[in-house]
């Protein structure tokens, strides 16, 4: 199992590479088996080609992420962060959590987030 720095690293690792727009180094962190479930209850993307056609095409709103508190970690395989996408006047409050492998790659990702999350300004 990664330790927890590892496994936070690699979540601030993930925000800023999404910040800068930067496929390559945004999916890298992903294993080739990895899930992405963004929003939880919508299907999955499995398998690194489908992570990185959800993130190719995420990255093309403009949206940029902000923590809403810090990284929080575990005593298992997985960490989690909340925090804000802004997509122009919107800001959607989302709460991430992310499963890893023994070689320290996220494993899966689910983005939970609801209607009432979305707000102007």
């Amino acid at each position: 199992m990664p330790a927890e720095a590892t496994m936070k690293a690699a979540l601030q690792s993930y925000l800023n590479a999404f910040n800068a727009n930067d496929l390559d180094a945004l999916t890298a962190l992903f294993a080739d088996d990895a899930t992405v479930e963004d929003p939880v209850g919508s299907p999955p993307n499995v398998g690194k080609a489908a992570v990185r056609a959800f993130y190719e095409g995420a990255l093309k709103n403009g949206a940029k992420l902000s923590l809403s508190c810090p990284i929080r970690g575990s005593h298992g395989n997985g960490a989690a962060m909340a925090f804000d996408v802004k997509v122009g006047p919107m800001t959607v409050r989302v709460i991430d959590v992310m499963t890893f492998n023994e070689a320290g790659k996220i494993a899966s990702m689910k983005a939970y987030f609801g209607p009432s999350d979305f707000s102007q300004g």
